[in-house]
């Protein structure tokens, strides 16, 4: 120590090889700085519309689940979940790390802002992880009877620009679910202005005919206010023409000789103003590196077999597409798409995220299903109580839906069923409960059994 303080040459030598050494440190950690910053995954968002396709979700790999009550949402239609249930839902969300929003998001007339206050604070109580909104004025409420709890600001709210971001920001919001017309440079824009806000986009679903769920068609033919959460979807319904047979092509006057809309009737009916679905799996990629927060699939009202299909889907599909940004190779996006042609009921297109809207797959033959499974009824996991959802023949063989989009077949005589009594049976009606035998490793109660077309 005296040297050191004694002879200056042998300081300043040993001062400047400290501050080399700290450098080549520095500049090392700043070469690791992406791999030590966790790669980023936005949140797969899954519709419940009642318990089965909240555990349905869950088991299929959501990150969160949107869900909603008895009123006071946009999916009326829909069983919504009781108090009680809310609770059991959020405990086992807690079990599986998985995330609950729940819906306020109507566009209550001053009558029905009475039961809201009761609603914010049952839900609040019960645990749930945000809210989403779409009226300012629920939005008050959520702030004033859940403090604490984050309010997400519902794509009802038509956001689409980033200045209408920063007003529900200011405002107290924690998300934006940003409005379904937005194109792919547009949402980027926002993005680039707004980097640290959390951004939500809807990638898989049903498109409304009006501007993020502003139709008055409901309202207008059966008395039943879409910002209510009553519409009819008179969009999805079919007419036709007085005459039997029927086709019509329609041009803009500035635009003659460019069809606009065709409408094919024969003696039956047509769905003359359903948009086609939206599905934007393809460019999963592109949101990644975009870091939009979340990814949200419409149809709470849908069956507890669509969310199993697009659930199992789209997590397979972001893992892949994150693998793929990871080593460089180019996201095998095909593979994931038969099984949401097989759920869909309109052609797939994507919408508007593109200038040019483009298709994505038709509809398919839906595979039909034929069973869930309950439990099993022993050890060894060979033995399990299924219900029986179409006739099942054993003489055919059956594909069971494994989480991460595993679907191993069960070939004629490698599996075996009982009905409830204990009997064998060759197969199994619709509506039944009965057992199946089976080796098939991995299975677990609530997956999906389904034929092999």
């Amino acid at each position: 120590m005296d040297s050191l303080v004694h002879d200056p040459e042998k300081n300043r030598a040993l001062t400047q090889y400290h501050a080399k050494r700290n450098r080549c440190f520095a500049g090392w950690l700043w070469s690791q700085r992406f791999f030590m910053t966790p790669p980023f995954s936005p949140e797969l968002l899954v519709p419940a519309g009642d318990m089965e396709k909240f555990r349905t979700a869950v088991l299929y790999g959501a990150d969160a689940v949107y869900l909603g009550g008895t009123s006071g949402n946009l999916r009326a239609a829909s069983k919504g979940f009781t108090p009680a249930e809310l609770r059991d839902a959020v405990s086992l969300a807690a079990v599986k790390n998985v995330k609950i929003y729940y819906c306020l998001n109507a566009l209550p007339f001053e009558r029905d802002m009475a039961a809201m206050p009761e609603a914010v604070e049952t839900a609040a109580e019960a645990g749930v992880h945000a809210f989403i909104v779409a009226d300012p004025g629920v939005l008050s409420l959520v702030q004033r009877y859940a403090e604490g709890v984050p309010a997400h600001i519902s794509t009802q709210a038509n956001t689409t620009n980033a200045g209408a971001v920063r007003f529900w920001t200011d405002a107290g919001a924690s998300r934006v679910v940003l409005a379904r017309e937005l194109p792919h440079r547009e949402i980027r824009a926002i993005r680039a202005q707004l980097p640290e806000t959390e951004l939500e986009v809807f990638v898989h679903g049903a498109m409304c005919l009006a501007v993020s769920g502003q139709c008055l068609l409901s309202a207008w033919l059966n008395n039943r206010p879409a910002n209510l959460g009553r519409c009819t979807q008179p969009c999805r319904f079919e007419y036709r023409a007085t005459d039997a047979a029927f086709s019509l092509t329609l041009e803009e006057a500035l635009r003659p000789g460019q069809a606009l809309w065709d409408i094919q009737q024969n003696e039956n009916f047509a769905a003359l103003f359903a948009p086609d679905d939206l599905c934007l799996l393809p460019f999963l990629p592109w949101f990644i590196k975009n870091r939009i927060n979340a990814l949200k699939i419409e149809g709470r009202t849908k069956g507890a077999a669509y969310v199993a299909h697009v659930t199992d889907a789209y997590r397979a599909a972001l893992d892949a597409a994150a693998a793929s940004l990871a080593s460089g190779t180019a996201f095998p996006f095909r593979s994931f798409l038969p099984d949401l042609a097989r759920t869909a009921s309109r052609p797939l297109s994507t919408g508007f995220f593109l200038h040019k809207r483009r298709a994505v797959t038709g509809v398919a033959a839906p595979r039909p299903l034929l069973a869930k499974i309950l439990e099993p009824l022993n050890s060894d996991n060979t033995a399990w109580a299924v219900t029986v959802l179409g006739k099942w023949d054993e003489a055919r063989p059956a594909e069971i839906m494994l989480p991460g989009m595993r679907r191993p077949v069960m070939a004629p005589g490698t599996y075996a069923l009982e009905n409830h009594r204990g009997e064998r049976a060759g197969s199994a009606a619709s509506g039944t409960r009965a057992v199946l035998y089976t080796d098939v490793p991995g299975v677990v109660p609530g997956v999906f059994i389904r034929e092999i077309v």
